[in-house]
């Protein structure tokens, strides 16, 4: 009997990819922001998460420092706080002054108590240990105008006004460093409070943006865009929005969060195609009202919340009826190999569009749907979707150059077909460039070639293979050591090796890999 495998008639080749890197085209340079974070105070992300006074690793303000130690390895930059779903019932001012006076209060957006323990000044503090950046987001829902002036007032004015007064009186004599500010969060959404429609919003967004440029006129603005681009009215709700506030407003935001459906492995691994058909349709929104209006200023792009959430799930853990604990275990779901595939194939997606993309949050920091799981009984650990974020905030930094694969396409029940192969390139700040890519194929590995030959005439020479790592959902579709250490990180990838103008390797199925080359 003639074997399968071996017979000329049965056979199948290995699928290939080509992936060319044009370094004479580049897509623009990559904003350290977009390796930033999203802290809510949702579940055990704040209280138990970045503060726990009563753990052993807690510091002399009660921040755990493993946590520190790893939010810093992770490489995360810009941080947007407080909400998130939560900021739409936040008042600031409880948190704020003696944590002895401040207030207890419903947390509605996760049916909770908020203890007010930490607020602006800590959760600056926090940053400042992180060597991060602050972005506020205002209360938009049940609030407004006044609300988002007096917050701007007490964090920005150096003294002589209440609220600056106010401020030095708390501790902090100088003022907060604050540039980029969020007006309201997802107000499309029917679980937000003050929930509204596209012109009430419009209208309020355009009215706080110039009452907070008559305090401070060259603040950074984000407006918000539709909360995710399966909402009924996204792309609507965009060109709305805009059209009462594109002059006062110098980004839009877009939110996305993938999860899989049962079984269907080819359909998930397939987010960051869905995410980049988003992110080019909000893009056409908001130049279309750019062309309407006959402006010179483009939007950038703020993706403050993205992530794999397993959404589903959250009914089952959220609180309800006369149960308001204390910050409750909220999406602490660990994550596959296969979630942190798709996680790095979507910071691949961003980096295609770094001209755009200048910000990114990751959703969220620690413990609710994070890269870090802090447990009130041990050290805090590494969960997979800490590898591909940390090793691509740490090597993609400079230029994002253009590429093109030519290659398979993988067939989804979900999306129909996409390419199956994505890559990103950067050309690093002092030489060099790092691929990422990822193979989308839930079955069988594809031998890429990575053709550098528009690169080298811009000095790289002297090719060579710095290093090569992947992750693959078939080493381990579970997180092994779920709940006990830190998850396996990208293995070293032996098939990786330079020859002539490129670098060859084979890429795995269902598999995220990082290539660095220099000289």
């Amino acid at each position: 009997m003639t074997d399968p495998a071996t017979d000329p008639a049965t056979a199948t080749d290995p699928a290939t990819a080509t992936i060319t890197v044009d370094g004479a085209n580049p897509i623009g340079p990559v904003n350290r922001r977009l390796f930033g974070g999203f802290v809510e105070h949702m579940g055990r992300g704040v209280y138990g998460g970045l503060y726990d006074p009563a753990h052993p690793a807690a510091d002399a303000d009660g921040f755990r420092a493993d946590v520190i130690e790893l939010v810093r390895e992770l490489g995360m930059t810009v941080f947007r706080y407080p909400g998130g779903n939560f900021v739409s019932g936040y008042r600031w001012e409880d948190g704020v002054g003696p944590r002895a006076s401040r207030p207890r209060r419903l947390n509605l957006a996760w049916h909770s108590t908020e203890t007010n323990a930490v607020g602006l000044h800590e959760f600056a503090d926090w940053v400042e240990r992180v060597d991060g950046e602050l972005m506020l987001a205002t209360n938009l829902g049940t609030r407004g105008v006044l609300e988002a002036t007096d917050l701007l007032e007490y964090a920005r004015i150096p003294h002589g006004t209440e609220r600056a007064e106010q401020r030095r009186r708390n501790g902090r004599e100088e003022p907060f460093d604050v540039r980029m500010w969020c007006l309201g969060n997802e107000l499309d959404g029917p679980w937000q409070l003050g929930q509204l429609t596209a012109d009430e919003y419009g209208s309020l967004a355009a009215r706080t943006a110039k009452a907070m440029r008559m305090i401070e006129p060259d603040l950074e603005l984000v407006a918000c865009g539709s909360s995710g681009p399966l909402m009924p009215t996204f792309g609507e709700w965009e060109r709305t929005v805009l059209r009462h506030a594109y002059d006062d407003v110098d980004v839009i935001s877009a939110h996305f969060y993938a999860e899989p459906t049962g079984d269907d492995l080819a359909s998930f691994l397939a987010s960051g195609a869905v995410m980049d058909a988003y992110l080019g349709a909000v893009i056409e929104h908001a130049d279309a009202v750019r062309d309407e209006r006959g402006s010179a200023k483009t939007l950038a792009i703020s993706v403050d919340e993205w992530n794999v959430w397993y959404q589903s799930r959250m009914a089952a853990t959220l609180p309800t009826g006369d149960d308001w604990p204390e910050a409750p275990a909220l999406s602490e779901d660990e994550y596959t190999t296969a979630d942190a595939v798709v996680v790095g194939d979507l910071l691949i997606t961003m980096l295609g569009r770094a001209d755009r993309v200048t910000t990114a949050c990751l959703a969220q920091v620690v413990n609710v749907i994070a890269p870090i799981a802090a447990p009130a009984d041990g050290p805090a650990r590494r969960r997979t979707t800490f590898h591909p974020f940390s090793l691509t905030s740490r090597h993609a930094r400079g230029t994002s150059l253009a590429t093109t694969v030519d290659g398979p396409v993988s067939v989804t029940s979900l999306h129909g077909e996409v390419p199956a192969i994505s890559a990103a390139a950067v050309r690093g700040e002092t030489g060099g460039v790092v691929v990422l890519l990822v193979n989308r194929l839930p079955e069988g590995a594809v031998e890429t070639t990575i053709d550098l030959r528009g690169e080298l005439g811009r000095g790289l020479g002297g090719l060579r293979v710095l290093e090569a790592v992947t992750m693959s959902a078939g080493d381990s579709v579970e997180d092994a050591t779920a709940g006990h250490g830190d998850a396996a990180p990208p293995r070293p990838n032996p098939t990786a090796r330079a020859e002539g103008d490129g670098v060859h390797l084979t890429l795995p199925a269902a598999s995220w890999s990082m290539v660095r080359v220099g000289r």
